[in-house]
């Protein structure tokens, strides 16, 4: 039983947010901005951000239990996240959002605070034609 105001992570529950999750990362693997900085087998990504996303919404800390600190923008700097990559990034979790029926406030605030990670996540300018940053 739920003591106080209950988490997002409690809202959207576990089973919801593995499928966007799951959902997501078939966005991804089919985007051709977003295919060049992702390995082929996205099976250890997408537990890592299971674990993760529980813990940004509010759950339990899986990702810090297993892999130590998140430090987000120093992981991802091996990475040219363009803001073109971030937008692609965002789109793909906005299509899984519809998928998965997450609705409503919760998916404004969840939505927010993606975009917010996203632009902070952003570390080189501009891409050329093949999806390679410049």
């Amino acid at each position: 039983m739920m003591q106080g105001n209950p988490t997002p992570y409690e809202i959207i529950g576990e089973g919801q947010l593995h499928r966007l999750i799951d959902v997501f990362y078939s966005n991804v693997s089919q985007h051709p901005d977003l295919k060049p900085i992702f390995p082929h087998d996205l099976t250890e990504t997408v537990r890592k951000q299971k674990q993760f996303m529980t813990q940004y919404l509010g759950g339990p800390s899986l990702y810090t239990e297993e892999h130590g600190h998140p430090m987000l923008r120093a992981r991802h700097m091996p990475f040219e996240i363009t803001p073109e990559r971030a937008k692609a990034w965002l789109s793909c979790m906005y299509h899984a959002m519809d998928e998965v029926g997450l609705k409503g406030e919760m998916r404004e605030f969840f939505y927010h605070r993606l975009y917010l990670t996203a632009q902070h996540m952003i570390n080189t300018s501009g891409m050329d034609g093949k999806g390679e940053g410049s």
